[in-house]
């Protein structure tokens, strides 16, 4: 999970915008974006009143199509704006195809920097372009509410808002999700064990990181808290673990359970539609945690160590992987695009902190490993899939929530390249009342 903003920007809100000088009257829809921008435009831009600008022969382009395009790009800030227009179609992409267009917005966050204008050349730009494109209009339909208005969920990281937010991003559809994830169904970051490596092999390598990182075996017990369809719980039973997962998601459990079944695994594994906090069995040898902390909340730290602590047996082991940010001073709160479109009320933070609350919960942290490079090489092979199933994704979804999809995983992957946001498995066990334990004096693990 990211923001669009951390790596690129395609438009900014008018309350937002830089610095240019010289130029007084009235400016066309193209002079106005090259004030913004200084004059620095990587690709062609052309709009609905004539003008164009930028390198006419650049291999990448904007074309902004009608006054409510406009409307949203003065409106919206940051990354929301261009966001809205893009997915409401009032602003094309050329040169890239919507399923992927990471070289485009490579294109703009290597180049595109926005300034503020003088306020006697802002005052013109706002006559140029009408008072009337500054009152804001309704955003496209896939849009979520804003975080102020999710009123019926109650308060942030409630057990039924959780729900909704769970609901908004992973019950879109399981076909869907067939055709990006491929066979593994598995949405969290990959482990290339090497470059060449298919997504398919990269994924179930990440599951072997994580089993033999927790030193599973069978007869042990599992629990794998935010477990999605089910992949880590299909992993582990596999091999004789008894393993229990939980989903917020109703779609991700049916779909889970099914898979189970039709593997002849269903005396080792279950997976449940339910909150991580209903779980009441306690014992468990281990417990994984792949991709849920980015939907907890950052004050709710401490009670989710405390929980996933509490149904550990004493010397178990816990596994957390998850989305952070490059430093412990950033907000925790996702941009706006990520926000009202992909995570709502999603929060990340440095790992820094994750082991902080981890330790002050009474967790012994052993290890911590950083996969930010192969959560772009696993952004990067998901948005393939998308391209190559696009007609039918489409189909499936409509076309505005397949653009969120291909906007929203080729942002991701900038940022994950530009060390905009990293991605941690940190390792940790319960003591046992002395402090000891039997685990080997140094790591166990393959890479």
């Amino acid at each position: 999970m990211t923001t669009f903003k951390d790596h690129s920007t395609a438009a900014t809100s008018l309350t937002d915008a830089p610095a240019h000088a010289g130029m007084a009257g009235k400016f066309s829809l193209a002079e106005v974006l090259e004030i913004l921008v200084g004059g620095r435009l990587p690709l062609s831009f052309t709009a609905y009143d004539g003008s164009s600008a930028g390198p006419p022969d650049a291999p990448f382009g904007l074309e902004l199509r009608n006054p409510r395009g406009t409307s949203y790009l003065a409106t919206g800030r940051g990354d929301l704006g261009f966001a809205r227009a893009y997915i409401a179609g009032d602003l094309e992409i050329r040169g890239v195809h919507p399923g992927d267009p990471y070289a485009l917005l490579a294109a703009l966050a290597d180049s595109l920097v926005f300034t503020r204008p003088p306020v006697r050349m802002l005052a013109d730009i706002i006559r140029s372009i009408g008072v009337d494109r500054l009152r804001p209009v309704a955003p496209p339909p896939e849009e979520a509410l804003p975080r102020w208005r999710r009123i019926a969920g109650g308060l942030r990281h409630t057990k039924t808002r959780d729900a909704d937010a769970i609901h908004h991003h992973y019950d879109v559809s399981n076909t869907f999700y067939e055709w990006v994830l491929g066979p593994s169904m598995t949405y969290t970051c990959a482990c290339y064990p090497h470059d060449d490596a298919s997504l398919e092999e990269a994924q179930d390598n990440k599951y072997r990181l994580v089993f033999d990182k927790l030193r599973l075996k069978a007869g042990d017990r599992l629990l794998d808290v935010g477990c999605g369809w089910g992949g880590m719980v299909r992993y582990a039973a596999r091999r004789g673990v008894h393993a229990t997962g939980v989903t917020l998601s109703a779609e991700q459990a049916e779909w889970a359970q099914r898979a189970i079944a039709a593997e002849g695994l269903s005396d080792l594994a279950e997976v449940r539609h339910a909150d991580y906090r209903e779980v009441t069995e306690t014992g468990f040898d281990a417990v994984s945690s792949i991709g849920l902390l980015e939907h907890i909340g950052r004050r709710n730290y401490p009670s989710y160590f405390a929980v996933l602590q509490s149904r550990l047996r004493p010397g178990g082991l816990l596994l957390n992987h998850s989305i952070t940010r490059p430093d412990n001073r950033a907000r925790a709160q996702a941009g706006g695009f990520i926000d009202r479109y992909v995570f709502p009320d999603g929060e990340i933070t440095g790992v820094g902190r994750i082991i902080s609350d981890a330790h002050d919960t009474g967790l012994e942290v052993l290890h911590d490993e950083n996969l930010r490079q192969h959560y772009a090489m696993t952004l990067r092979d998901w948005g393939a899939n998308l391209v190559e199933h696009w007609d039918e994704a489409v189909a499936e979804v409509g076309l505005p929530t397949a653009k969120v999809w291909g906007l929203y995983m080729a942002g991701s992957r900038l940022a994950f390249e530009s060390n905009g946001i990293q991605l941690h498995q940190v390792l940790m066990t319960r003591p046992d009342q002395r402090g000891g334990g039997t685990l080997p004096l140094r790591p166990w693990w393959t890479p």
